[in-house]
């Protein structure tokens, strides 16, 4: 996983939690006990650069709080970001984004490009000081093609027609036919523990609050709704990382993870665009402290439809949706220009980015004939249109995100003008997924993607990945999709795979199950305490080497037990 504790300061992403009054008492009792340790903070000179060291503690701030630590039914991108901490996966993304191994020394791919055989490290260890072998890979991949583990990743691995363990050092895999996303996809499972998990049942079970794992963390506590924190662990597979101790604190709200930054509580949070763009910019004495990054990164933000409801079930419906959204007015209003517009799944710029598509263009003339002609009309004269009786009415959800709150209130404008009466729902992040996502008990979302390198995009989009857990939660079903996404996993010429899924966006862009909205940066404010970041930044980010972020002993806070 890349950049994984980086990535946490960002949540949520797609499946993303908490309220703010108590964090905001916690944080009032938090900043009186810091007030001392803190005070000297604002006068220290953070421009000299010392060696590398070992020690110290790095506090980030989190928008939601993992529902547990097994990625894999888990499901959500916090769950990710700090799992990525403590589990390994056989290979991992090096800086210059090339595949690189991880708890593999090195692998083999036969001939026939059916096989692959990856030769494990020697002497590997879980932070029990038990052995990890090849049995624990071999359990891990049935573990995510058990029709019974509820897990919307298990696609995947399911095209595995064999896998062996012909030594305690080597795993073996067979595929039917050929699969491009092979290697990518062993450098997104982490591989967990069979001789913890043997005779548990993995969707249930109490390891995925208590993880043991073989990577540079092990977990030391979760206090629910505030933090958890990761030491050091001494058996890691990967050697040692420079910084003893993560902390990630669960803080709703944007405004109350500033203050917590301004305070010296924290040394990293994800920024909204305000706060990067004005707010920061404007405290001449936070910007002594604080370094500010921005990065392009795989996401966008997207408006889902549930395509099993009505109207959203006709194309015409969706399409006028489209034509009706301002996007540049988000883009500009919201994200004060920070973001980019998108008419494809994929981060604009790459190959995989079909360049022949264009956003659809706000036009509500079009937008009002494409109503019409699915058979709405203003019957009444109240200015909402209706059909059968029925007025042309939908909720919006979505998760405690100021963003994402603006984005909505702007298109709840821009559909009442052609007649659509739009209401929003915010909603904090466990009751949107336990109540209203999973169990499909919603009209519209706005949520985000965050995308893997690999262009696939099997498990969001094909018609079968409509399951519990799954992430096909929209709804989409079309068989030309269906037959593009399979074509694509089996295509190993690059260009060929190109045109497969340039076509796929095209489709996807006229069906128009979601709206895109924008591709947004990764805003963030890292504490200058922390050294050893890489600047200029690689293309796989800041984030690719945080085992080797180091924070000097002269820039160390005071530690408080309790946060």
């Amino acid at each position: 996983m890349l950049n994984m504790f980086l990535k946490s300061i960002q949540m949520p992403s797609n499946m993303h939690r908490i309220k703010c009054l108590p964090f905001l008492l916690l944080s009032l009792i938090f900043l009186n006990s810091c007030d001392n340790a803190n005070h000297s903070s604002a006068q220290t000179d953070y421009s000299k650069q010392y060696p590398a060291t070992e020690g110290g503690t790095l506090i980030n701030a989190m928008t939601g709080e993992p529902s547990g630590l097994i990625a894999m039914t888990a499901g959500e991108s916090a769950a990710s970001a700090i799992a990525g901490n403590i589990f390994n996966s056989l290979l991992k993304y090096d800086k210059n984004l090339d595949l690189a191994g991880e708890l593999a020394e090195s692998w083999d791919i036969s001939d026939d490009k059916k096989t692959i055989t990856f030769h494990l490290k020697p002497n590997l260890k879980w932070a029990d000081n038990q052995p990890l072998t090849s049995e624990d890979v071999l359990f891990t991949w049935k573990l995510v093609t058990d029709d019974n583990t509820r897990t919307p990743y298990g696609a995947d691995y399911k095209l595995v027609i064999r896998a062996e363990t012909p030594d305690a050092n080597t795993f073996k895999i067979t595929y039917a036919a050929p699969y491009a996303p092979a290697l990518e996809t062993w450098a997104s499972l982490h591989i967990l523990p069979k001789h913890l998990l043997k005779d548990q049942d993995i969707n249930t079970t109490a390891f995925a609050r208590n993880p043991v794992g073989s990577h540079y963390y092990k977990l030391e506590k979760w206090k629910n709704g505030q933090y958890l924190s990761l030491v050091r662990n001494p058996n890691s597979t990967q050697g040692q990382a420079y910084i003893e101790k993560l902390t990630s604190r669960i803080i709703p709200d944007k405004a109350a993870q500033f203050l917590e930054l301004s305070a010296d509580n924290i040394d990293i949070m994800g920024l909204d665009s305000i706060q990067y763009s004005r707010v920061l910019p404007a405290r001449p004495e936070l910007n002594k402290n604080i370094a500010l990054y921005k990065e392009l990164g795989n996401s966008y933000v997207y408006l889902g439809f549930n395509l099993k409801r009505q109207p959203f079930n006709d194309v015409r419906v969706r399409q006028a949706i489209n034509y009706a959204i301002n996007k540049q007015e988000i883009i500009e209003g919201v994200l004060l220009g920070l973001g980019e517009p998108v008419a494809s799944p994929y981060k604009p710029g790459t190959r995989w980015s079909n360049p022949a598509l264009s956003p659809y263009p706000y036009n509500p003339d079009k937008a009002k004939a494409l109503l019409k002609e699915a058979g709405f009309s203003d019957t009444n004269g109240d200015g909402i249109l209706d059909k059968d009786g029925k007025p042309l009415s939908f909720e919006i959800l979505t998760n405690q995100n100021k963003e994402r709150e603006m984005t909505a209130v702007l298109m709840q404008r821009r559909l009442k003008d052609i007649g659509i009466d739009v209401k929003i729902r915010i909603l904090e992040w466990a009751s949107f997924l336990g109540r209203f996502i999973e169990p499909r008990e919603f009209d519209a979302v706005v949520l985000g993607w965050s995308l893997g390198l690999d262009p696939d995009q099997y498990n969001i989009w094909h018609s079968s990945q409509q399951g519990p857990k799954q992430f096909n939660f929209v709804g989409y079903n079309n068989p030309k999709v269906d037959a593009l996404l399979e074509a694509g996993r089996l295509e190993l010429d690059p260009d060929k795979r190109m045109k497969i899924y340039h076509e796929f966006s095209k489709i996807l862009l006229e069906d128009s199950p979601i709206v895109y909205l924008s591709a947004g940066y990764g805003l963030n404010a890292i504490h200058k305490r922390v050294q050893g970041i890489s600047n200029p930044a690689p293309p796989a980010g800041i984030g690719h080497n945080t085992h080797e972020w180091y924070i000097p002993s002269q820039y160390a806070r005071n530690e408080l037990s309790e946060y």
